[in-house]
């Protein structure tokens, strides 16, 4: 059964906490195009209420298919960084033809102890003589780029211990010397990507979380360390493949790049003004009522003329110290001190909305969207779990129904949905 879920998200006005509720679970019928993925889509925007104008943005995968759905469907889109650095990733374990082939004989290791209980039992044997704690050899998983981080990391850990196997049993692979250090030199250039991966996996992280990270790991990438012996291509390719990353660094609003700060400052001054007169448009009371409960002079004296005439300067005044204001607030954040990496951001927006009243709807907005579909691959393993072998005869809505009962969250009227991943452009007002 092929599912397609949809998930909402968005910062809660009060708190200042990411929230998210699962809105959708469809069964996905028929060919996986992308006019059939943007009906759907649309479909499931369309039962809720959720106007395309106010989506900010969708999170999906990076299939073809998927982006020109989002394009045809005339919503913002981004890809899952988790599945771009798992591309990343790949891309520079399959440049070097010797790490493929350490790769290889780590899989055939560790395959005999996987099949073969009587093998296994012995290695716990040496582990135990050796005094060395006893810890389960990993296999990796293709899809899963950190499973052979985690597979080699396991290898390394037991090298002592497969040595002494090796001395009294036959293996089916044995690693040279010049390939345990090419996995240890590995294992080093792979451990940021690692961090990185969990960090833009956890609940809490969000797509101005991307940037930073990004930008750190094309430094780290960069520099010529003395143990890049024999790993030069790998490193290379994977500082290549990270240029996957440089769509997002052309956002008008990431300051990723130096040379965009200027641009990027204009973007979010006309960002700020445009939701300011939003915001006005809102509350400002219709000609039409105003005309029935306030009575206006009559223009037909050349008094009553001027004095519209002066009404209609201080409406332009106004308008212009809104605009000055508007300005005044994106100079003074820009001067703030940059907050620790480990702060919550969400947080010190929470703390200082007072102080910039006009950037707190904006901050709201982007900080509401995730930067993977993380939550869709924990809604499908949910999934796993109410439909089985013993429970296979569960039609389609009934496991939605069971499934999105799982969130109880209530949803506010004035936030989107995604996963694809939706989050939406909200006002400054409160949501009900």
């Amino acid at each position: 059964m092929s599912l397609l879920s949809l998930t909402a998200h968005w910062v809660d006005p009060e708190t200042y906490d990411l929230k998210h509720a699962v809105l959708h679970a469809h069964q996905f019928r028929g060919a996986h195009t992308a006019e059939h993925v943007r009906q759907a889509i649309s479909e499931m925007l369309n039962a809720w209420g959720i106007d395309k104008q106010h989506v900010h943005v969708i999170l999906r995968d990076n299939a073809r298919t998927m982006k020109k759905a989002m394009d045809e469907l005339g919503v913002p889109s981004l890809g899952c960084i988790a599945h771009s650095l798992q591309l990343a990733v790949h891309e520079g374990l399959l440049s070097q033809r010797n790490i493929i082939d350490a790769l290889a004989n780590d899989g055939k290791i560790i395959g005999h102890f996987k099949h073969s209980t009587l093998a296994y039992s012995k290695l716990q044997d040496i582990l135990i003589e050796m005094k060395v704690p006893v810890k389960h050899l990993q296999q990796d998983v293709q899809v899963r780029w950190n499973s052979t981080l985690y597979m080699m990391q396991s290898l390394l850990g037991q090298k002592r211990t497969l040595s002494v196997y090796a001395a009294e049993h036959n293996l089916p692979a044995t690693l040279t010397v010049n390939q345990w250090g090419l996995m240890e030199r590995a294992v080093e250039i792979l451990a940021p990507f690692e961090e990185l991966t969990r960090a833009v996996s956890s609940e809490t992280a969000t797509t101005a979380d991307v940037i930073p990270a990004i930008a750190a790991l094309k430094r780290v990438l960069s520099r010529e360390q003395t143990t890049d012996e024999g790993v030069k291509t790998m490193k290379r390719t994977l500082l290549e493949a990270v240029e996957r990353f440089s769509h997002v660094e052309s956002d008008p609003l990431h300051f990723a790049d130096p040379n965009s700060l200027g641009p990027a400052k204009d973007a979010l001054i006309r960002e700020v003004e445009k939701m300011e007169e939003l915001k006005k448009a809102s509350s400002d009371v219709p000609e039409e009522h105003r005309s029935s409960k306030e009575p206006r002079l009559s223009t037909d004296s050349s008094h009553g003329s001027v004095f519209e005439e002066i009404l209609q300067e201080s409406e332009q005044e106004r308008r212009s110290v809104t605009s000055s204001s508007v300005l005044v607030q994106v100079q003074t954040y820009l001067t703030e001190q940059t907050i620790v990496r480990s702060a919550n951001s969400l947080t010190n927006w929470r703390d200082n909305a007072a102080r910039f009243p006009s950037l707190v709807g904006i901050a709201q907005r982007y900080l509401s969207a995730p930067c993977t579909r993380v939550d869709s691959e924990r809604l499908f393993s949910a999934v796993s779990n109410i439909m089985d072998e013993k429970r296979n005869r569960l039609s389609a809505d009934r496991v939605e129904k069971l499934q999105t009962a799982v969130s109880k969250l209530t949803v506010p009227q004035q936030t989107a949905a995604s996963k694809p991943t939706v989050t939406q452009q909200t006002p400054a007002s409160k949501p009900t």
